[in-house]
């Protein structure tokens, strides 16, 4: 069943030129959460997007691994390549969602690192700490796209759930490419939890 998107307030836009290439960003606020996101488009000033579907990823704030280039996760990975194959897109949009820790914010984030470094794995940590393993809410990147005016994407994910979110929030996945890492010494085990107990096609 569909359900109905967050509401979004388109809030500003701006040219954003990166080491990339060239996006304008777009800033969103959300009710009732009061939570600001953004997203980098490409070419959507040139009218309606069509039926054509939308090469569309969706970044999730890792604060640890997109600022300060935390090695325990792939998050910066993900986003750079993400960003260096949109860049070549005519059409492209990447959603930057606001959603620290898949969901339990920043400090609990640093809490469920603390258990990690006693043997817990990033599920286990969560649960521990009295949470699901993942509490994104994929109804607000549904709404971001509705107010960009994309209704169909090809989604640049290995996490089903993310598919099937937009999908619950009315949004047309025709496709997923999937975005690959190689493991590290700090990470592997994360990506093998990712791999095993959330459903990454890794």
């Amino acid at each position: 069943m569909t359900e109905m998107p967050a509401r979004a307030a388109l809030l500003s836009r701006a040219k954003l030129p990166t080491r990339w290439g060239d996006f304008d960003i777009v800033a969103f606020r959300f009710e009732p959460e009061q939570a600001e996101h953004v997203a980098l488009v490409r070419g959507l000033d040139a009218g309606p997007v069509g039926p054509e579907p939308l090469l569309t990823r969706i970044h999730s704030e890792c604060l640890t691994g997109d600022a300060f280039g935390s090695l325990r996760c792939d998050c910066r990975d993900q986003l750079e390549r993400a960003l260096e194959e949109l860049a070549g897109m005519p059409r492209a949009v990447l959603l930057y969602l606001r959603q620290e820790g898949r969901g339990i914010g920043l400090a609990n984030k640093v809490r469920a690192y603390a258990l990690q470094e006693q043997g817990l794995d990033t599920v286990e940590a969560n649960l521990h700490l009295g949470f699901d393993d993942d509490l994104r809410d994929y109804g607000v990147a549904a709404a971001m796209l509705g107010a960009l005016g994309v209704s169909t994407v090809t989604l640049m994910t290995n996490n089903l759930r993310k598919v099937c979110g937009l999908k619950r929030h009315g949004i047309t996945v025709a496709g997923r490419r999937p975005l690959t890492s190689v493991p590290t010494l700090h990470n592997h085990i994360y990506l093998q939890t990712k791999a095993t107990k959330s459903g990454h096609l890794l």
